[in-house]
């Protein structure tokens, strides 16, 4: 296996926990306490995964998923003591793959770990790796997305929902099947991170063509329906 983890957390126990479990995995842990450094780390080591605590010197962990995610879409799991709902829904936003709350069983971390790495190794099941349609253009290979011919900014998740409602036409997927298939884990909590990624697509791709349209089923979920 081999595969490096990063930890980013100021917390010696916790690192050290970590480390001692995750060798025994076949890991290969490398270990960082601040912000900046997890910034430059994430460069720098090329990890299979983070894992990525909130209360951080230098740089809090939001601020650190930020920036990594302007240049990368390695999976992320954020560790935190804050277990509010909207903690949870801001970390996901930001583009991080889950959220484990402390304090937290380490077994539970690993089977986490596995989980995500599991999906992100192959993150769709579609063949195809983009979608056209009138107006619209979504490359999941390079994470782009063009609007008429235009390059559109998306962050990933959102770019992944789109194009998961996209290369299934017509399909209604509710939002707890969104968050499994797209975020890749049993969400728990409250679904509204869902809403809040298609109101931003939606912001995106207001009056783009009659021919499809990202659209709400009341009482069920979304799906993205073609004419």
């Amino acid at each position: 296996m081999n595969e490096k983890i990063l930890i980013v957390d100021d917390d010696a126990n916790i690192c050290e926990l970590l480390r001692i479990y995750l060798t025994k995995e076949g890991y290969s842990p490398v270990i960082v306490n601040d912000g900046l450094a997890a910034v430059e780390s994430a460069a720098t080591v090329k990890p299979a995964l983070i894992l990525l605590d909130i209360m951080l010197p230098n740089l809090d962990g939001w601020q650190v998923c930020r920036k990594i995610r302007q240049t990368s879409d390695v999976p992320i799991i954020m560790l935190s003591a804050k277990g509010e709902t909207f903690d949870k829904i801001l970390g996901l936003e930001l583009g991080a793959d889950d959220y484990i709350v402390k304090p937290f069983e380490t077994k539970e971390v690993v089977a986490r770990i596995k989980a995500v790495l599991r999906r992100t190794a192959t993150p769709f099941a579609e063949a195809s790796k983009e979608v056209n349609f009138d107006n619209l253009f979504i490359s999941i290979t390079n994470y782009e997305m063009k609007v008429k011919g235009v390059h559109v900014d998306a962050p990933p998740k959102e770019l992944e929902l789109l194009f998961h409602l996209a290369s299934n036409p017509n399909r209604v997927f509710t939002r707890d099947q969104l968050l499994d298939e797209v975020w890749g884990f049993d969400y728990y909590g409250d679904s509204r991170t869902v809403d809040v990624h298609i109101k931003r697509l939606r912001e995106k791709l207001e009056g783009v063509s009659d021919k499809w349209e990202l659209k709400t089923v009341w009482s069920v979920g979304y799906k993205f329906e073609t004419r």
